[in-house]
């Protein structure tokens, strides 16, 4: 009798301890669905009648993150003047080696389609300026190079590996990302799905 009550309330308390596992996380996902839908409520208050513009973000179909940074020779770039035109973003640096093997595939990719490419360097990352402007001249680059001094734009898009090149639409919605180096053929089916 006594080894019944024994496996009874070991039982007992493995079943609990299972409902208490799988139950925490249930109501975790619904405190986080009604505080998201009474964030939403609240932003849809403030902001007025819903609009169809699309969400910010970086999934497909989503708005890409505007951004200001400032090409090589100085002049301001925004993403949102880009709007209308189909555009590649890059991320790279002079020391990787899989950015310094896409980058002859960009040159042509840029001469040969109709595609705004806007090469984001992280300039944080490299030794000097002087090796941006060394390596941009050794690869007769002729699209624009963007400075991201302070990886904010890296931070925005959420770059963890570079090359990672980000494919918007003439809406400047996010179409695909792709981690790592592309070659020209690559390049093209992405362009194709803009």
């Amino acid at each position: 009798m006594k080894k019944w009550g024994v496996i009874v309330v070991v039982t007992a308390m493995f079943a609990w301890t299972i409902y208490d596992f799988v139950d925490p996380e249930d109501e975790a996902v619904e405190i986080e669905d009604n505080i998201s839908s009474e964030e939403n409520n609240d932003k849809a208050v403030a902001e007025g009648p819903a609009t169809d513009s699309p969400e910010t973000g970086l999934e497909k179909g989503q708005q890409a993150p505007d951004f200001s940074l400032e090409r090589l020779d100085g002049e301001k770039v925004k993403l949102s003047d880009y709007r209308g035109e189909k555009v590649m973003i890059n991320f790279w640096a002079t020391w990787c080696p899989p950015c310094r093997a896409e980058m002859p595939d960009m040159e042509k990719f840029h001469q040969n389609e109709d595609v705004e490419i806007l090469a984001i360097n992280l300039t944080s990352t490299e030794s000097s300026l002087g090796d941006v402007e060394e390596f941009v001249e050794e690869f007769n680059l002729s699209f624009s190079i963007l400075k991201d001094e302070g990886s904010e734009v890296a931070t925005k898009y959420e770059i963890n590996p570079v090359p990672t090149s980000v494919f918007i639409d003439e809406e400047g919605r996010v179409q695909s990302v792709m981690m790592g180096a592309m070659n020209y053929d690559m390049m093209l089916q992405r362009l194709e799905e803009l």
